[in-house]
């Protein structure tokens, strides 16, 4: 996975948002029936990957964004991500993304994939992100990555453990995801 998350100073305090409801082909949208109640719950999908975001707004909210990213090192990943261009046109800039440790991949943006279409298209270069911590990730983690036997000594996380990731981003450090 490529783009660039650093952390350092943060902008004021950001709202927390209401889930929204987005046309078809969008990148969030409602699940399908399952354990919980579907209408109640946003979900960010990629690859063989699913996150629950109402779940990982209730993690992100409150919390001072701990860091910032540059909207272009992330512009590959958005021809992986269904873009609403009329939502993306409507979206908050000033509202953190969301961003998540994946197991043996770095970090991974879950929720924000429109305000970063936004920002590229209207020359922002710089955004603010809550990081997840592993043990959040995993909490809203729907499916994916599920272990293989070889993995298992090592844990999920391969060879990383979770305080790995607070390490960086407490020392300020540039982070490749």
């Amino acid at each position: 996975m490529s783009g660039h998350l650093t952390t350092g100073e943060h902008a004021p305090g950001h709202p927390a948002r209401e889930p929204v409801a987005l046309s078809e082909g969008a990148t969030t949208t409602k699940p399908g029936p399952g354990p919980v109640d579907s209408s109640e719950v946003e979900w960010f999908q990629i690859l063989a990957w699913r996150w629950d975001i109402t779940t990982a707004k209730q993690f992100a909210q409150g919390r001072v964004p701990r860091g910032r990213l540059d909207p272009a090192a992330w512009k590959g990943m958005l021809g992986l991500i269904a873009i609403n261009i009329e939502h993306a046109a409507r979206v908050d800039l000033s509202e953190p993304l969301i961003a998540a440790p994946v197991p043996n991949g770095g970090l991974l943006i879950i929720d924000g994939w429109h305000r970063l279409h936004k920002a590229l298209n209207t020359g922002v270069t710089e955004l603010f992100a809550v990081v997840l911590t592993a043990e959040e990730e995993r909490a809203c983690r729907i499916f994916g990555g599920e272990p293989h036997h070889d993995d298992e000594e090592e844990g999920e996380y391969g060879e990383h453990d979770e305080d790995d990731y607070d390490d960086e981003y407490e020392e300020g450090g540039r982070t490749d995801v």
